[in-house]
């Protein structure tokens, strides 16, 4: 497929996984690619990985002189900008809500809410100026359909993610703006178990764990992500704005009243 042939796109949170695959999937199909992460080195490794047709760029989504920069170079290097994938996030620490410091909320809204409020407001004009273009949204199964105990923070500016998701898409619409939003279930990357990143066995074992329970039998992958969110940047997606797309393989379908502990084999 080459339907980013032409274009330009964003990633933030670029140096990590999702925002990396979401980046290699993006020049795959023929972009150029702005790849923005706080960790600078992280950014220069994938943009290398990428070659020619990718930079890289330092930026902390909570700063919006940053976020001005990052669109800026697209438009510098590139000429344009048609594509943001709003990636940048933090987990957070968990802690439960009667122990947790308003310091730590302070930290995961700026990052996960204000840092996408600042993306999104630095790329519009840049997208308005294209004649339109897309944005995707990183949001979170756990976001509405699911909870994490001792998460409020991080529950919290997920589930938001969707409703921002949708004002956006109705407010831009008139600009030939579609906006919508991935949320996915456990993925396989270091962020959903950062406590075994050096021992190969309890990562195993833990992601081992959640395939057992999710009814696909596997966990997801950075791909997986990265092909969603280059299908709601497509044209394929043309008449799709608005929406919250699950990447879960039916996690969130599971609940206590229909998944007893015996599970159940694939047939």
């Amino acid at each position: 497929m080459n339907r980013f042939a032409g274009k330009v796109a964003l990633v933030t949170g670029g140096g990590g996984a999702l925002g990396r695959a979401s980046a290699v999937r993006f020049a795959e199909e023929g972009a150029s690619v702005v790849v923005a992460d706080l960790d600078l080195d992280g950014a220069l490794q994938v943009a290398a990985k990428i070659d020619s047709d990718a930079i890289a760029v330092r930026a902390d989504v909570t700063r919006s002189e940053d976020c001005e920069a990052m669109v800026q170079a697209a438009q510098d290097n590139f000429g344009k900008l048609d594509v943001v994938f709003v990636n940048a996030g933090i987990g957070g620490e968990k802690v439960e809500f009667v122990d947790l410091p308003i310091e730590e909320w302070d930290r995961v809204m700026d990052v996960n809410l204000r840092g996408m409020v600042l993306t999104c407001k630095a790329a519009t004009p840049a997208l308005i100026d294209a004649g339109g273009g897309s944005i995707v949204l990183m949001g979170s199964s756990t976001g509405g359909w699911d909870t994490i105990l001792g998460s409020g923070p991080y529950m919290t500016s997920k589930e938001a993610v969707k409703a921002l998701a949708r004002n956006l898409a109705l407010e831009l619409a008139r600009y030939h703006i579609r906006v919508n939003a991935v949320c996915p279930g456990i993925i396989e990357t270091p962020l959903s178990f950062r406590q075994a990143e050096d021992d190969p066995a309890a990562w195993e074992k833990f992601f081992t764990r959640f395939a057992e329970r999710i009814p696909l039998r596997r966990v997801g992958q950075p791909e997986d992500v990265a092909a969603t969110v280059a299908f709601l940047a497509s044209g394929d997606a043309s008449h799709i704005t608005g929406a919250s797309l699950l990447i879960d393989g039916g996690q969130t379908l599971q609940s206590w009243s229909n998944s007893p502990e015996t599970v159940y084999p694939l047939r």
